[in-house]
Formats: C-alpha cells, sequence, structure tokens
C-alpha cells in the first residue's frame, strides 16, 4: 500500500506539472496529499511541514542567495565577459572548443544554468560567425560544461540542494563530481559536437551584431578569474587541510571555516563588491541593487526547493524510510542505481531536472539515513540521473531550440542526446568510485 501512494503522489506531481501549476505550489500540495494517505495525524503532519522548511531552508538560504549575487555581480560587471574572452583569445580558433568549454565550467559554477545559458550564447553566435565554424561545433561544449556543472559540481544551486538534503560533505562531493565530470563534459561536448559538426543548423543573425560591447571598461583578467573561482578554491583548500594536516592545527581549522560553502560564498561576493563594484566608481546603492535583482530572481526557485524539501520530510516523518529501504533491498538493486533510475524516470515524465531531483531525494533519504550509501555519491546519482532524456517537455529544450533555431530532430540529435550522455557517463563513473569509496 505504502508502494502505491508513493506511486500515486509521483503520478500527481507529473499531473500538476502538466497542467502548467507552479512547483512551489504543486509540490506542497503532493506533501500533504502524501501526508495524510500514509496515515499521518494532521497535528502531526503540520509538525512534519514546519521541520522540513526550517531543515531545508536552514542549510540552504544562505548559500542560495550568495550564490545569485555572485553570478549577477559576474554578469552585470563585465567579469563573466572578460573570463569568456580572455580564453578564447588564448587558445586560439584551433582550440575554440575547449576555450568554449573551459568558460561554461568557470561562468556554470555560480550561476543558475539559464543565466549562463543566455550569458554565452552571444558569444557562441559572434565566434561562429567570426571563424565559420558550424554552429553545433561550438555549442556542444557550452551547453554540456553548464549542464555537467548544474547536476554534479557545488557550489552549484542545483547540487547543494542535494548535498543539503542527504546531509552529505561538501567537499568531498565537489571532488568526487571533479572526477566524473570531466570525462563526461569531454564525451558530451567537444568529441559529440565535431561528430555533428557536419550538421547545417541554425544561423548566426538572432542577435545581430554580437560582438561584446556592452562593458567598455572590463574589470582585470586576474580579479575576474580570481573571484569566479574562490569559492572552490577555498572549498578545495579546505579538503586537503582534512587529509594532511593535524585535527588540532589552527591553519586547518582556518581553512575549515573559509571552506565552509557559505564563508567561501560570502568572501567571493565581498570581493567582488569591492573589486567589480565600488573599485570602478560604482556607488554602494548599486551594487546593492545588485544583489537585490539576484535575489528577487531566485526567491520562486527557493520556494520550489523548500516545497521539495517538505515532501522529503513527510515521507520520512510517516515512516516511509523502512519500508523504501526494504524495497531496494527485496529488487536487489544497489541503492545508487535505484537513485538514478528513480530520478531519471521522473525527468522524463515531468522534464523538470530541478523536480525530479528534489522529488527522488524524498524518496531516497531513507537509504542515506539507513547508512546504506555514501551521501556524496547519492547526490552525484540523482544529479546525474536528472539530466537524462530531456524532451519536449523540458523548458531548456526549447530554450536550446529557439535560440540556436534548429529543427526538432536537430535538438534531439544534440541536445537530448548530450543530456543523456552525460547522464549515463556520470553513473558509470559514480558505479566505479563505489567501488572504492564507502
Amino acid at each position: 500500500m505504502v508502494f502505491v501512494i508513493i506511486l500515486f503522489a509521483i503520478a500527481l506531481q507529473v499531473f500538476l506539472t502538466v497542467k502548467k501549476i507552479s512547483p512551489f505550489l504543486s509540490l506542497l500540495v503532493v506533501a500533504i496529499v502524501s501526508g495524510l494517505l500514509l496515515g499521518m495525524e494532521p497535528s502531526a503532519l503540520l509538525a512534519s511541514i514546519e521541520k522540513g522548511v526550517g531543515s531545508t531552508l536552514g542549510g540552504l538560504a544562505l548559500i542560495v542567495c550568495l550564490g545569485a549575487i555572485l553570478g549577477k555581480i559576474l554578469e552585470t560587471s563585465g567579469a563573466a565577459e572578460q573570463i569568456s574572452g580572455t580564453l578564447i583569445n588564448g587558445f586560439g580558433e584551433k582550440n575554440i572548443q575547449w576555450a568554449v568549454l573551459l568558460t561554461g565550467f568557470l561562468i556554470g559554477i555560480p550561476l543558475y544554468y539559464n543565466a549562463g545559458f543566455v550569458i554565452l550564447v552571444p558569444l557562441v553566435f559572434s565566434i561562429a560567425r567570426r571563424t565559420g565554424l558550424p554552429l553545433l561545433y561550438i555549442v556542444m561544449p557550452m551547453a554540456a560544461s553548464l549542464s555537467t556543472t548544474h547536476c554534479f559540481l557545488p557550489p552549484h544551486p542545483g547540487p547543494v540542494v542535494l548535498v543539503n538534503a542527504f546531509h552529505a560533505d561538501m567537499g568531498k562531493t565537489l571532488m568526487y563530481g571533479l572526477l566524473i565530470a570531466v570525462p563526461a563534459v569531454l564525451i558530451s561536448g567537444p568529441l559529440l559536437g565535431r561528430v555533428l559538426k557536419n550538421t547545417k543548423a541554425g544561423s548566426y543573425d538572432l542577435f545581430g551584431d554580437t560582438d561584446p560591447v556592452a562593458h567598455q571598461h572590463l574589470p582585470s583578467v586576474l580579479s575576474s578569474f580570481c573571484i569566479a573561482l574562490m569559492p572552490v578554491a577555498l572549498i578545495s583548500m579546505s579538503v586537503i587541510g582534512n587529509l594532511i594536516l593535524e585535527k588540532d592545527n589552527m591553519l586547518r581549522r582556518l581553512l575549515a571555516f573559509s571552506g565552509d560553502s557559505t564563508i567561501a560564498l560570502l568572501l567571493a561576493v565581498i570581493a567582488a563588491i569591492y573589486f567589480f563594484g565600488l573599485r570602478i566608481n560604482k556607488t554602494m546603492p548599486q551594487v546593492m541593487q545588485w544583489a537585490s535583482d539576484a535575489i528577487s530572481g531566485i526567491a520562486v526557485i527557493l520556494l520550489t526547493i523548500t516545497a521539495g524539501g517538505v515532501f522529503k520530510q513527510v515521507l520520512i516523518d510517516s515512516g516511509t524510510g523502512s519500508y523504501i529501504s526494504s524495497f531496494s533491498s527485496t529488487l536487489e538493486m544497489p541503492p545508487l542505481l535505484f537513485a538514478w533510475i528513480l530520478t531519471a524516470l521522473l525527468r522524463v515524465t515531468m522534464g523538470s531536472a530541478t523536480v525530479a531531483g528534489l522529488t527522488a531525494a524524498g524518496i531516497v533519504s531513507p537509504l542515506v539515513v539507513a547508512g546504506n550509501v555514501s551521501p556524496e555519491l547519492m547526490v552525484l546519482a540523482v544529479g546525474a540521473g536528472s539530466v537524462f532524456g530531456s524532451h519536449i517537455n523540458d523548458s531548456g529544450f526549447w530554450m536550446y531550440k529557439e535560440f540556436f533555431r534548429l529543427s526538432l530532430k536537430e535538438t534531439f540529435l544534440s541536445w537530448t542526446v548530450m543530456e543523456t550522455l552525460i547522464s549515463l557517463i556520470g553513473l558509470a563513473g559514480i558505479l566505479v568510485l563505489q567501488l572504492f569509496i564507502r
């Protein structure tokens, strides 16, 4: 009966998604209906909702908001443009795919996918027009790097949500994620781009003259790179410090503090405010307006994440945990494979990677609580499943199609294949890592 209720909850979420109901509202409704059907008392259900909100926002709100502010400042100040231009000029036309790939990585880590995509699209058109190279040859490394950071690499908001849900270690997740992301992005980006090189698709005139002209005075190269990479560098240094320094070492404690994801992002935001704002004669009210715009832009996303946390908490508090654990054991399916399949099915059915990941997190959390699997690998398994098989019910599919003026067939052969490759390569990497990580 419990399994039937879970299936009904998933079906209800799919139905509400198809009806274009806000994911925030639909997830909240599904959580309440599931709790009642699972036999929870109304008072206990209300307490579970409150607990879910608190536990989700408590570990997430500051990280998501600070990440949004950093991304907005990088975009508005021209630092993102400086990073892009420097890499492209440094690599040259022969290695243009690698320049675009690295640009997508650097811009994709602090930014949501849609924001990074919109920033890089004019750049891709400009490169294609100036070099005469096929559009998809250049597009694929950009799209693959953005998708890979979206599902594998904290402090990108997507993985951070799952790190919080599974109580995983942020630094370890970043390290494992990098091991998986590198082969995933190489195969689904430059390699797939070369396979599609002869595909005649798109046109270069969507934006007219797409040469970057919005910023007459760009920030310095050094400050642009250093500040964009500061959160990743601080988190990585914390992980290394924990491995090589004694527990009571003062430097280790300092690195652990500065490598906390919230502190790392806060330090990067403070540096960005000074170097990309005050130092170039922007007033404090102007810079704070950037911050306000960034936070308002992610408010709905934050609420959706919170509703997903409520759903997760209701499933846990209703006693579903032991059932999910036993169900996975009965199927004799490895927990990581079970999580990936579940998330992939939700993604194909509902379209939204975020909603699929949040829904799956609520269902598989008991497997992590039971200690059957590494929480860091579970983060990556759900993240990999959340990008599988993107098609016509995914807004990203249509954004990609319309921006690059592709046919449906060309979009399936490029975008859908790319997303599926990232997911499958990610799953393979996770299963290999599981042999060495417990």
